[in-house]
């Protein structure tokens, strides 16, 4: 081989080798803004943010914690997020253009932001701290959590439902409230999961106390949306041989 050919194949190699470097991988937790112009989400355990439309991804958050799941708030001024900057995940926030992120809870397990209310003064997250005396559900800190409030401002959290309910939205009257559920322990990175504990999507309605079972099928059915009228719900299922793919009923 000539030493021409080494050269080449060398520099090819590590052409490669540097496009695969700057390649970005396990790009995870994306949320899109109000107004439908920014993508944020979490890459290598910092927040970024990236036009809808494409461009360069600027970074929100830099430091050695791991943050991550962040959420919009209804005016797009704001992101919540949970950081692990105090040793467990905490809920923050911060402005959506960058800058100084306050804490919002501190206490000593995880906590995970699920979305804003409506009005923007409260953040719904998910935690195991307290479930009420007639639940059925045995205590599992990676598992079954409840679902809490705490007001942007910070403060005492409040408990909304004592029931595993994660990524949980409001309607706009604040009168319901969507979310998938959590049956039993597997591992949500399981492809292709089906069994009796697959989420399933549900409503709940302040007024009559009620939860009610919005889909029942054999696989995934998770991370409902209220379309902008309040008249669908949009919901990503998986199906026995394929890939997440967006669902949606009235």
């Amino acid at each position: 081989m000539s030493k021409k050919i080494i050269v080449l194949i060398s520099f090819l190699l590590f052409i490669n080798f540097s496009f695969a470097q700057n390649i970005a991988l396990w790009l995870r937790y994306p949320a899109i803004s109000p107004d439908g112009k920014t993508i944020v989400f979490c890459y290598k355990g910092d927040i970024y943010k990236v036009p809808a439309t494409g461009g360069e991804a600027i970074p929100l958050t830099i430091g050695n914690s791991y943050e991550y799941k962040p959420v919009w708030s209804p005016d797009g001024k704001h992101i919540a997020f949970a950081s692990n900057r105090y040793g467990n995940f905490d809920i923050f926030v911060m402005p959506a253009n960058g800058g100084q992120s306050k804490r919002l809870t501190y206490y000593s397990a995880n906590e995970t932001p699920s979305s804003f209310t409506p009005d923007g003064k409260n953040i719904l997250f998910s935690a195991v701290i307290m479930d009420i005396n007639t639940s059925v559900l045995f205590p599992n800190k990676r598992v079954f959590s409840e679902l809490y409030s705490v007001s942007m401002q910070g403060g005492r959290t409040k408990q909304v439902l004592s029931t595993p309910a994660q990524l949980a939205k409001y309607d706009k009257a604040q009168q319901n409230i969507i979310y998938q559920d959590v049956k039993g322990i597997e591992n949500i990175w399981r492809k292709h999961h089906t069994s009796s504990v697959a989420k399933d999507i549900w409503l709940y309605n302040f007024k009559t106390g009620k939860h009610t079972q919005l889909t029942n099928f054999v696989g995934e059915d998770r991370n409902p949306l209220y379309n902008n009228d309040e008249t669908e719900i949009f919901f990503l299922r998986e199906g026995l041989n394929e890939s997440f793919n967006v669902h949606k009923f009235s």
